[in-house]
């Protein structure tokens, strides 16, 4: 008798019964690890920059930031010496707000997604960050960041837009770990939401597993056709370290940090003080017992 249907039965049951819940995760991890009062490290990337670049912890080299209307009569000025750098704001989320300029000529600055934007319509957009359109209707600060330019390997995987690895560490450890990498679909954004791939990558040794899109399984990405799977990624030690070490300087203990790898070794983007679950999926695996064997061993 053939008992294979029933294995596979029961490893659907373990999974499904290891899920992390959104209410699991928010009482037993964010709410229990992360004080309140700390929030605005994670959800203010300027402050989170300055905490990680006083420790040495890689980021983006700050070209610019904007707070007020009137500082934008000096922005022509301001972007002279820059062909590249991202527009964000401070407070955005789900990458919202951001712009990557990839290039410029006689006419204006090119977008990563191939649109071109003038002086006028770039400052329109800062207005509109410093004015909340992206934070909650709250004010906000506008960071210009020199744009990053992503490992060859890297880059091969994308169509267009910056990839980055997501790495949920608890208690500073590294527990669970996910490509996300842009399409066309989601306009060079690496936003699962918006279309982008989860590509998941095995903590240990940094080769990607499984992939989906829009929640389903894929083997080759929609856009490049490239294979997903068995891609070992560069600088993988290096990208573990640098989550562990951003997980170390700051006050919270449950994140999601978002990690880039530059041609020169791995660049922190952001932190998240309420990391999406959709890491679970992209790995077919719960998060229950690994987040439990952490604090055991601790």
């Amino acid at each position: 008798m053939n008992h294979g249907w029933w294995r596979n039965l029961l490893t659907v049951f373990r999974n499904i019964t290891g899920v992390l819940s959104i209410n699991k995760r928010n009482l037993e991890y964010v709410y229990m690890y992360n004080r309140r009062r700390d929030y605005p490290v994670a959800d203010n990337k300027l402050l989170t920059k300055r905490i990680l670049q006083q420790h040495g912890v890689p980021v983006p080299e700050t070209l610019a930031t904007f707070g007020y209307f009137y500082e934008l009569k000096n922005l022509a000025d301001t972007l002279a010496p820059f062909d590249e750098f991202v527009i964000k704001p401070a407070r955005g989320s789900a990458g919202g707000g951001i712009i990557v300029i990839t290039g410029r000529d006689a006419d204006g600055w090119l977008g990563s997604g191939g649109r071109r934007y003038t002086l006028e319509q770039l400052k329109q957009h800062i207005s509109d960050i410093i004015f909340g359109i992206h934070s909650f209707g709250l004010h906000d600060e506008v960071l210009i960041e020199r744009r990053v330019n992503q490992h060859p390997e890297v880059e091969r995987m994308c169509a267009g837009g910056l990839a980055d690895v997501r790495i949920i560490t608890l208690l500073q450890q590294p527990v669970i770990a996910m490509l996300r990498v842009p399409t066309r679909a989601s306009s060079g954004r690496a936003n699962l939401h918006q279309g982008a791939l989860g590509i998941a990558v095995d903590l240990y040794s940094g080769n990607t597993t499984n992939a989906i899109l829009n929640g389903r399984d894929i083997s080759h990405h929609p856009d490049t056709g490239l294979a997903l799977h068995g891609i070992t990624l560069p600088f993988w030690e290096q990208v573990v370290d640098a989550a562990r070490r951003a997980a170390g300087v700051v006050p919270l203990r449950y994140l999601g940090v978002d990690v880039t790898v530059s041609a020169t070794g791995p660049v922190i983007l952001e932190i998240n003080v309420r990391p999406g679950l959709e890491i679970q999926n992209v790995n077919n695996l719960g998060m229950r017992h690994l987040l439990k064997s952490v604090e055991n061993s601790v």
